[in-house]
């Protein structure tokens, strides 16, 4: 399942979310969210995971990105959203 770390009043994760969910992607079944505000658990693995202490932070697999516009063109070209988006 993917993970988005992200905190509530980041505008670009808040994008990433709006745009997740017009995908009709469902927190719990599609992906997981992580808060990752500062100081939190979730900060610490993205600095982990991708090296930088950045949000959102989207990892699925072995896959681990930055930059909102990326993690959306990413999820988008996934070949289940993309079926769902032709429906």
């Amino acid at each position: 399942m993917m993970k988005l770390y992200q905190f509530l009043t980041c505008p670009y994760c808040a994008y990433v979310r709006d745009e997740f969910s017009k995908l009709g992607l469902e927190v719990g079944k599609d992906f997981e969210l992580v808060e990752a505000s500062r100081g939190t658990a979730g900060r610490e693995e993205v600095v982990q995971l991708g090296g930088l202490s950045q949000v959102p932070f989207l990892v699925d697999g072995d896959i681990k990105m930055y930059e909102s516009r990326d993690i959306v063109d990413y999820v988008r070209s996934k070949p289940k959203i993309s079926k769902a988006q032709q429906i």
